[in-house]
């Protein structure tokens, strides 16, 4: 029997409540496949869906899914599909679901697919049980398929974070891409079984030391100058 998702309360967020301004150049560009976009504009459109999922610190050429870009060129995949099949390849799974517990996997998620931040734990909880009982596919096919997201990016478009910037505000909310790929924990784990080391220049400053030597020697040279020069010019001849 499956676990139905629990309930959870909902928290006033920015992106809860729809905007009737005029969009401007600081309201994020949304990429789709809804107009056929040409060869440049797919380049575009595939490059903003790795660097929604997979984020700026990770996007290098070993990460890319060439058998996944070509299918959704020639039209085979939607745009859900293709980050489906980003979201489940090696190197998601093992940048980030491998290096997380599933609270924090679940919040990255949750950024990253639903474009929002997490509600509170509640939340975070619920998500987690999905990701405990049904695994990383069950639950990567349970956010693609939930409501939110089909209302809001459908098949065709590239999640983004909704609503960052309001035009009533001063500054927005900072980027999801700040959050560190891994936490203390992890990387607290690597040291310890020595895949991670803490490397010193083994170099000791000593520079305070020299310059006061520095300002001692120098004005006791300059005095011992002085008084040899006075020494000669009173010396008979």
């Amino acid at each position: 029997m499956t676990i139905p998702l629990l309930g959870y309360p909902l928290s006033s967020q920015n992106q809860r409540v729809e905007g009737f301004e005029v969009p401007g150049e600081e309201q994020p560009r949304q990429y789709t496949l809804d107009n056929l976009p040409a060869r440049a504009e797919m380049d575009e459109v595939i490059w903003a869906a790795y660097r929604q999922i997979f984020n700026e610190q990770q996007l290098i050429a070993a990460h890319r899914q060439v058998a996944l870009e070509s299918q959704l060129r020639s039209g085979q995949l939607t745009m859900r599909d293709f980050i489906q099949g980003l979201l489940l390849s090696d190197s998601f799974r093992r940048l980030n679901y491998e290096t997380n517990n599933n609270y924090r996997f679940v919040e990255l998620c949750i950024q990253r697919i639903l474009g929002r931040p997490v509600y509170n734990n509640q939340e975070k909880l619920a998500w987690s049980i999905v990701l405990a009982t049904k695994g990383l596919q069950g639950f990567v096919k349970a956010l693609l398929g939930s409501e939110e997201y089909l209302d809001h990016f459908g098949d065709y478009t590239v999640p983004y974070q909704r609503r960052r910037i309001l035009p009533q505000r001063s500054q927005g909310e900072l980027p999801f891409a700040r959050m560190a790929r891994y936490d203390r924990h992890h990387r607290d784990g690597l040291y310890r079984s020595g895949q991670l080391r803490k490397f010193s220049t083994g170099v000791v400053d000593r520079s305070a030391n020299v310059y006061r030597k520095i300002l001692f020697l120098v004005p006791a040279t300059s005095l011992a100058l002085l008084v040899a020069t006075l020494a000669l010019v009173a010396a008979p001849k």
